[in-house]
């Protein structure tokens, strides 16, 4: 497991189309929309027969039983697009790129290749590169039959660093260096630019200095979006890397992944709570297992960690003084992944608090309103507890998840 922040993010050869209608290029990461089908209905439509990462990626969507179709043609339209002299390729680069999001609001990052031999996602890993969330590993098989023979990969892969001080990523003046693309993304879906950075040495030693300031193991890279196909990239090297010699695996491509680097202090970075929903319950019952659980907690509003239950139109405040976890959902999820185990009772993740309240109201069934996550809080969690309980946290809308536009080749 590598320590060098020099070798773990540092600049690739970027490939971005030319001559090519960049708003039908570029689509949003294939997790997104999975219920919406009308959505990508609208995405084949603005597409047509352009040139675009819709036919070189997966949208998760259309994934049945049997892929190998789609995949054949994915690969297929890679190699097309390779023979044909597409792209330009920016050798040795990073660029800088603003995303503008929901209410104007400006996305700073920094796309580079992050080193898969520094990324470990299991609970207590120590490595620069963490998992926030856990990892389904059953998701995971899937995604290797799309990559493991792809000649490239296209990053919707959004990693955090912690950079209170706002020194390396807003530190960059886009009126210094040369605009690579500046474009609408396609419906509604706000506005993107990207630069080019030459002097890639100032971004790595910025990032060294952080890594530095945290002593041992230091946590530099925090997963935002995309852990589980930065996992698939990881699996994939691990196959790749068992018939190479020390020297090859050095310098092959596959063991890197392009990835966009966001400080979790930038202004437009928001997180939403999720919270959770538990049907075919008794309510009362459930609330009388989880203050038994966390001998610490009572019903009424103190110092300490807080969670509003909802049920039969009555709301309660649970105080919880001397938590399990670090955050309130951690404290809430544990208690209630045993209780659930134990139970016939299931549970929904909710967005929004009137959701929930709505939900609540049904016989058998209550809700938990969960706080915000301050930002502050995501790095000393996974540092203090491992990753976080799933659906912790949500960064941002659908409309604002990182669209696929860089590329990279991943075969020698």
């Amino acid at each position: 497991m590598t320590n060098n922040v020099k070798t773990c993010f540092k600049p690739a050869d970027i490939l971005l189309p030319k001559n090519t209608d960049m708003t039908a290029w570029s689509v949003v990461a294939c997790d997104q929309y999975t219920s919406q089908p009308e959505y990508w209905d609208n995405v084949k439509k603005v597409v047509g027969d352009k040139p675009s990462t819709f036919n070189i990626t997966f949208p998760e969507i259309f994934l049945s039983s049997d892929n190998s179709a789609r995949i054949n043609d994915i690969n297929r339209h890679m190699t097309q697009y390779i023979s044909e002299g597409l792209f330009n390729e920016y050798k040795n680069s990073l660029i800088y790129v603003e995303r503008t999001i929901g209410g104007g609001r400006i996305r700073r990052g920094i796309v580079g290749a992050v080193d898969l031999e520094a990324y470990d996602y299991s609970a207590n890993s120590k490595s620069l590169i963490r998992a926030t969330e856990g990892t389904v590993e059953e998701r995971i098989p899937p995604r290797v039959k799309i990559r493991i023979d792809a000649p490239l990969e296209l990053p919707h892969i959004m990693i955090l660093i912690d950079d209170k001080k706002r020194e390396i990523i807003e530190s960059i003046n886009a009126k210094r260096l040369e605009k690579l693309y500046d474009f609408d993304l396609m419906l509604g879906s706000g506005h993107i630019k990207g630069y080019l950075i030459k002097d890639t040495e100032s971004i790595c030693t910025g990032l060294q200095k952080l890594a530095n300031l945290q002593g041992e193991n230091p946590l530099l890279f925090a997963m935002g979006d995309g852990n589980h196909s930065l996992a698939t990239a990881k699996a994939c090297w691990e196959k790749i890397k068992t018939n190479l010699s020390e020297s090859e695996r050095n310098t092959h491509p596959a063991r890197y992944a392009l990835a966009e680097i966001v400080n979790i202090h930038d202004e437009s970075m928001e997180f939403e709570p999720i919270h959770r929903v538990i049907f075919d319950t008794e309510p009362e019952s459930l609330i009388n297992a989880l203050l038994k659980a966390e001998p610490s907690a009572f019903i009424g509003n103190a110092e300490g960690q807080h969670i509003k239950a909802v049920f039969g139109g009555k709301e309660l405040m649970i105080t919880i003084k001397n938590p399990s976890h670090t955050l309130e959902v951690g404290t809430l999820q544990n208690f209630l992944d045993n209780y659930i185990k134990k139970t016939n009772a299931r549970i929904d993740y909710i967005h929004g608090e009137d959701i929930v309240k709505q939900l609540s109201a049904s016989k058998n069934t209550i809700g938990f309103i969960l706080p915000p996550m301050r930002k502050s809080d995501l790095f000393p969690a996974i540092r203090n507890d491992g990753v976080l309980p799933r659906k912790t946290f949500s960064i941002g809308e659908a409309f604002e998840k990182r669209f696929y536009l860089e590329c990279r080749r991943i075969k020698p």
